[in-house]
């Protein structure tokens, strides 16, 4: 068996996808990807300057709009002037280790930007989505505890990594959760998730921490390319998988693209139908299923 690339992505002549943070890394990627295949790709950005610039370099059909995740109004905004039917949505964007703030709403930002922005925005989507949602998770799931009644580090000590983690982590549950209801509800959509294993993108250059920033860019001396990330998303957004696969490199690092494992507490049914009920509270967004 060969490794897949993205150069065996299949035609998505006729078919839109919407990528978030796709102005630079692996959202870049993958949305220069499905516009060279023929998708009609919306670049949901926070600065649409700099999507207007990743967007110049594509070729193909595709559109740059604004949207923040760590603001639930530009969520819904967003949303709003969406017309017609999305195949697929790609949970992309993030924010990695970020010293301790707080987003519009009030979340501490990583789970406000990685779990609860994309939470609103696929509800707000989901009746016009006829294939899957993706949602880019990470290995450092392992490393996550979900705090259901502290999400936002207001009764504990805030730890960058570990808040980075239990994002991560909720990325998961929350692709587990979906599936659960898509299919109680008859759904074709699937809901899927991948990582990217360890790649070099300009994710690492935001810790605000100058230990943690030379930690990474002596990593980055064997981390993989942008394009080797994507990958994996693009596998879970082109191939016949499996509602709640998880994709990654066989040998997490680097590898074979295909469905890999994840850990025990991102299998927990019960804290993911928690964490579902705990996010339609505090976003306001019922999905109806």
């Amino acid at each position: 068996m060969t490794n897949w690339t993205a150069g065996e992505l299949p035609s998505f002549a006729g078919r839109t996808v919407i990528v978030t943070g796709a102005n630079s890394g692996l959202g870049e990627v993958t949305a220069r990807e499905l516009a060279r295949v023929g998708a009609r790709t919306i670049l949901a950005v926070r600065d649409v300057a700099k999507g207007t610039d990743a967007a110049e370099k594509m070729f193909g059909n595709v559109e740059v709009r604004r949207l923040d995740l760590a603001d639930l109004a530009s969520v819904r905004e967003f949303a709003a002037g969406i017309t017609g039917k999305v195949d697929v949505l790609v949970n992309n964007a993030g924010v990695m280790a970020v010293p301790y703030g707080l987003t519009a709403d009030g979340f501490e930002r990583q789970i406000g930007t990685n779990h609860l922005g994309h939470f609103a925005l696929t509800g707000l989507l989901l009746p016009k989505i006829t294939d899957r949602v993706v949602t880019v998770s990470s290995l450092a799931h392992f490393l996550g505890r979900i705090h259901l009644d502290d999400l936002s580090y207001k009764a504990r000590p805030y730890s960058p990594w570990a808040a980075y983690g239990q994002s991560k982590l909720a990325n998961l549950l929350f692709t587990r959760e979906l599936q659960r209801r898509l299919d109680r509800a008859g759904s074709a959509v699937r809901s899927l998730a991948a990582h990217p294993g360890y790649s070099a993108t300009n994710l690492q250059g935001h810790t605000g921490s100058s230990l943690a920033g030379r930690a990474m860019a002596i990593g980055n001396l064997w981390a993989t390319s942008a394009d080797f990330g994507a990958r994996q998303t693009l596998y879970a957004v082109s191939q016949d998988l499996a509602g709640d696969t998880f994709v990654g490199p066989r040998f997490g690092y680097a590898g074979r693209t295909g469905g890999v494992g994840r850990s025990p507490l991102a299998r927990n049914d019960a804290t993911a139908a928690a964490l579902w009920e705990r996010s339609e509270r505090l976003t306001g967004v019922d999905f109806g299923c």
